[in-house]
């Protein structure tokens, strides 16, 4: 049963929520006259300081996505089998997410000046085609995973509220349209590290609420009320889970390295000792959101008394609202609140600066000049927030919506990102076949199955792993880049190089 927020208790969501919208716009506006160039406004002129840039990256990573979508539903569904992907997301999707991208990405495109993910994958590909297919496909498919950032954020504040999801959803559009117009990544980043500092301490603060909650009376005691509930619940893996499971593990672990909003993390920082120490602290930060993510997710049948709630996307809400006392409440939506405008910032960046550096400056109109560019890319952060916002009225589930974008997006940019980074063997027709295998997948499981199907997860991960295996074969087939091109690219400094229209 809800807790009714009134007098005293509404008094404080209101104003830690006014708190943390003052703090936004403060950041915006301190921000606003070193965003002033194209390349700070995108780049942050390439100087992010490690701690900064650990917690862009993890900030950018965890959103409510996590907490109500994955968090709440996996948790639910597969108890402390929910762990196994906390290893996943630290040491796949953060740790070594860092230390195989992370300085080969930096020093790759700063030699090439490359800004953003289909630029570099022209200029490594030789390949306008492929620069024109990575446009469409970040701007199309983020779209979705904006809208379940939006809707995971909607459900939380209507669960405390009780306000009309479209009214929440239209605060946050507009709240992020502004933030992203005046400050653009600068912004983002000094946000980033504010914000991450609350996410800690909300995780924290959870943690402790919910362990030493009534219901759970600990943590030994809460897994042995689990074990009653279903045994299954209380293992990391079974013949049931397994799939589901390892499914998720690698379409949010692995998934993350072929996302242009992750990626472009490796970009802006300062040098390589600074990757080493965000290494570090990335990985510390990942480790710490995804454990009182999913652990309270675990524990949520015992804290709802196996009472299943009319939208699964509701169980992470219903759960705060019961354990929490209005203060740490508070601190657990501004912590939602933080992660989610962050996420969509990121997003939001990584596909308006597609098109406006990628298809209108570098295809359509190649004499825009810088001002006009950048006027472009600010208004494109509006048109991308208001777009994600219609989409998000929809009534498809948060987990799938995001499973859907990730499946796509990174089904398509993974294997020619990471290959193309590492193998100098790997050819354009086989970054085609990489496109047209993760299209497919994508396209098929969709039709066949549909956009609330529970095996969409599962869908979206084979369309991140298949696409390495039919690029790498259709490279063994098809001629290799002449050397020329390949010494260009992996010795040679080029900058603004021309590509082919293939």
């Amino acid at each position: 049963m809800l807790k009714q927020k009134d007098g005293v208790e509404g008094l404080i969501y209101v104003g830690a929520i006014a708190l943390y919208v003052l703090m936004i716009l403060g950041v915006s506006f301190v921000s606003k006259k070193k965003a002033g160039s194209l390349n700070h406004f995108l780049l942050g002129g390439r100087c992010i300081p490690p701690w900064m840039s650990a917690f862009s990256y993890g900030t950018a990573y965890f959103s409510a996505v996590l907490f109500i979508g994955y968090a709440g539903r996996i948790g639910w569904d597969f108890g402390l089998g929910a762990l196994l992907i906390v290893f996943g997301n630290t040491f796949i999707g953060s740790y070594l997410a860092w230390r195989v991208l992370g300085s080969k990405t930096r020093e790759m495109t700063q030699r090439l000046n490359a800004s953003t993910m289909p630029e570099f994958l022209a200029l490594r590909y030789n390949s306008k085609g492929i620069k024109m297919i990575t446009t469409v496909v970040i701007f199309v498919f983020l779209v979705p995973y904006a809208a379940s950032v939006y809707r995971g954020l909607g459900f939380l504040f209507q669960q405390v509220f009780h306000m009309d999801i479209n009214v929440i959803l239209f605060i946050m559009m507009t709240l992020t349209a502004i933030y992203l117009f005046v400050g653009g990544f600068i912004a983002a980043s000094l946000a980033d590290f504010i914000q991450g500092l609350i996410m800690i301490a909300g995780v924290i603060m959870l943690l402790f609420f919910v362990i030493t909650h009534h219901s759970v009376g600990g943590i030994g005691n809460g897994i042995t009320q689990l074990s009653t509930i279903d045994e299954g619940l209380t293992q990391i893996i079974n013949k049931d889970s397994a799939v589901p499971l390892l499914s998720l593990v690698v379409l949010t672990s692995f998934g993350s390295w072929g996302l242009p909003q992750m990626v472009h993390k490796f970009y802006t920082i300062k040098n390589e000792k600074a990757i080493k120490t965000a290494r570090r602290v990335s990985t510390g930060f990942a480790l710490l959101i995804t454990l009182g993510a999913y652990f309270t997710g675990a524990l949520s049948r015992v804290i709802l008394n196996n009472q299943q709630p009319a939208s699964i996307d509701q169980v992470m809400p219903l759960v705060i609202d019961t354990v929490l006392p209005v203060v740490a409440s508070a601190v657990i939506l501004i912590l939602v609140l933080s992660a989610s405008m962050s996420t969509l910032a990121s997003i939001v960046l990584a596909a308006s600066s597609t098109v406006a550096v990628d298809l209108v400056k570098g295809v359509i109109k190649p004499d825009m000049n810088e001002k006009h560019t950048l006027w472009l890319l600010r208004i494109l952060c509006v048109v991308f927030v208001v777009i994600s916002y219609f989409m998000a009225i929809g009534e498809s589930s948060v987990l799938n919506l995001a499973s859907l974008s990730w499946g796509a997006v990174s089904g398509c940019l993974f294997a020619p990102y990471l290959l193309g980074l590492y193998s100098k063997k790997v050819t354009k027709s086989g970054v085609y076949a990489s496109f047209i295998t993760a299209g497919g997948i994508t396209l098929f499981g969709v039709i066949r199955f549909g956009l609330n199907s529970p095996i969409i997860p599962t869908i979206s991960a084979l369309s991140i792993v298949i696409p390495i295996i039919s690029m790498y074969v259709v490279s063994l087939l098809t001629p290799e880049f002449e050397k020329d091109h390949i010494e260009e690219i992996f010795t040679k400094k080029v900058v603004g190089a021309e590509y082919d229209l293939g």
